[in-house]
């Protein structure tokens, strides 16, 4: 098995761009997820932000999840369990409005922190879309502007800790699924592991890797690409030792945008027979087929909204 893509970005600014340009290009095509260091984003501010989210989950959300783990009761599960995961979480929304200041029990540092961090992981997705147009002989600007809505993008993190479970056989941490949106940055925990991916019919470790983030792409990025770039099926493993911090935020088209395969992307036979495998819709009423349809395979997501277009 091949391993898994880490990117150095550093090396986009010298001799070794091309090669670094051809490794991204390769995890996009055959991975769908690959790790990124050198980033821009200091890492002793990441260090900072996992010692504030480590903290409000001791503070704010471990008594929570334990009564729900009772409430449910799923202590000593004995069948698997199915319909949810092992997993604590709260979200927060950054564009095109923020919900910052509804969270209720964030510190104000917290908050602060996650403002400017939610602002640095913005220009980091920015920058690597363009590096994708780059890729795809796409104009530059090309994805970002597919993505904008009348508000622009949307954009918002999910915080999640995966607490240690006695029974990870019975229970996923967070089940199979591939992500609806665009571009997903995570900064995961750098010591406890658990996330996979799918490649090639097998589950592969995402690992762990202290100040990189993780970069998977959404399925709008594969309708846009037509298919170049794949939304890669991925799940959480929980642990029986130790708690899995992971901040993954959601870098997504706007509500209202209208998303379809860039025509530069799109074979002349392909467009003749109008025979394309990818769908034209408003982003939003894909989320709202997603929502039903999350922990299922994708392509039959497609094959709805294609027959919503030809009604």
């Amino acid at each position: 098995m091949a391993k898994f893509p880490v990117i150095n970005m550093e090396k986009l600014n010298g001799e070794e761009r091309a090669a670094t340009m051809e490794l991204i290009k390769d995890a996009c095509e055959n991975w769908g997820f690959f790790e990124v260091l050198n980033h821009g984003i200091p890492y002793d501010f990441m260090d900072k932000i996992e010692s504030l989210t480590k903290e409000h989950y001791k503070k704010c959300m471990e008594q929570r999840f334990r009564e729900l783990v009772a409430s449910k009761a799923l202590e000593g599960l004995q069948a698997e369990v199915t319909d949810m995961d092992w997993e604590s979480t709260f979200y927060l929304r950054h564009l095109p409005e923020s919900n910052m200041a509804e969270i209720p029990d964030l510190t104000d540092e917290y908050r602060k922190v996650m403002k400017e961090f939610a602002l640095k992981l913005e220009k980091l997705a920015e920058e690597l879309l363009d590096l994708f147009c780059e890729n795809l002989g796409l104009e530059k600007g090309y994805l970002k502007k597919a993505f904008y809505g009348e508000k622009g993008p949307t954009f918002g993190t999910k915080v999640s800790n995966y607490p240690p479970c006695p029974t990870p056989d019975k229970i996923k941490g967070l089940r199979a699924h591939t992500d609806a949106g665009g571009i997903i940055l995570l900064f995961q925990d750098p010591q406890v592991g658990g996330l996979q991916l799918l490649k090639d019919g097998e589950w592969v470790d995402v690992p762990p890797l202290r100040h990189s983030i993780v970069i998977n792409l959404g399925d709008q990025l594969e309708v846009i690409t037509n298919g170049k770039y794949k939304s890669v099926e991925h799940r959480v493993i929980a642990q029986t030792d130790g708690a899995r911090m992971s901040i993954a935020s959601f870098y997504n088209p706007g509500s209202d945008a209208v998303i379809y395969p860039a025509p530069a992307l799109v074979e002349k036979e392909e467009e003749e027979e109008k025979k394309g495998l990818y769908p034209k819709f408003v982003f939003e009423d894909y989320m709202k087929l997603y929502a039903l349809l999350k922990f299922q395979a994708k392509e039959p997501r497609f094959e709805a909204m294609k027959a919503i277009a030809t009604a």
